[in-house]
């Protein structure tokens, strides 16, 4: 079984190894500050997350497109980390 610790720093590596720089500096910088203030359910959340394409979850953080209902709280979390005010789209 994979310690806390161990499971922070793997998710905090896969937020920065994205294949978009433009994820990988709204992921990786909340990784590094933001993942270890989440209770359980979050970072499950953010771990599945995670296995979404870059490009939806940047249109996603963005505001361009509509977040899936699963993803819409963490979302929510990583646009008010970086202080990215969304506006509901009609996508």
């Amino acid at each position: 079984m994979e310690s806390p610790e161990i499971r922070l720093k793997r998710l905090t590596m896969r937020s920065w190894r994205r294949g978009m720089k433009e994820m990988d500096l709204i992921l990786g910088p909340f990784a590094d500050r933001g993942l270890s203030a989440l209770d359980a359910a979050a970072l499950e959340a953010y771990e599945s997350l995670l296995e979404e394409n870059d490009q939806d979850l940047y249109r996603w953080v963005s505001g361009a497109a509509r977040i899936p209902p699963v993803h819409a709280d963490i979302v929510a979390i990583i646009a008010g980390f970086h202080g990215i005010r969304r506006q509901a789209s009609p996508n």
